[in-house]
């Protein structure tokens, strides 16, 4: 479930002033775990990642469209050898900020054992201006955040898109 979240946002790479602070406890995450993604995409950088994409290519012109407005995209991934080296004290300092005064509302947020998925979004008005996926796993802690206008009916259309190709990929041919 994490992978396609994080995959689907991804999806968004191709495609100032950040809102959401990543706690400098997660340097120590860093540290201890196994594995770790530090990923930081600045306006200027998105921009630049959008020149490579094609305007012929429907699926990249729709990305290149959706990105066109955001700030940033941060995640950071720990992928931890044991169980119980990172506890949710060390992911309640970006949930502190993902608060109603702060103009973040959760609009997801699933509880199975040994996972938790929560999706919040930014609004300003009518738009959706940034969005955080944060997803908690015993060995694995992956925070995804988006700085911009997210228009969520095209990020749905292009996800559709995206998967549809891969499984149409992925089926073997009938000859």
């Amino acid at each position: 479930m994490k992978n396609t979240i994080v995959l689907l946002l991804f999806g968004l790479l191709p495609l100032g002033g950040q809102d959401i602070k990543f706690p400098e406890s997660f340097e120590k995450l860093a540290a201890k775990a196994k594995e770790s993604v530090n990923v930081n995409l600045d306006g200027t950088m998105l921009q630049l990642a959008g020149n490579f994409l094609s305007s012929r290519n429907a699926g990249e012109a729709q990305a290149k469209q959706l990105s066109a407005e955001l700030k940033g995209i941060y995640v950071r991934v720990f992928e931890f050898e044991k169980e119980g080296e990172y506890t949710d004290a060390d992911v309640a300092p970006v949930r502190s900020q993902l608060t109603g005064a702060r103009g973040w509302s959760s609009m997801v947020n699933i509880s199975e054992p040994g996972e938790r998925v929560e999706v919040y979004a930014k609004k300003e008005g009518d738009r959706v201006v940034g969005m955080t996926v944060m997803v908690s796993e015993k060995r694995e802690l992956t925070v995804v955040y988006v700085d911009g206008p997210i228009d969520l009916k095209q990020l749905s259309d292009l996800v559709h898109r995206n998967i549809n190709v891969k499984v149409d990929v992925g089926k073997p041919s009938k000859k």
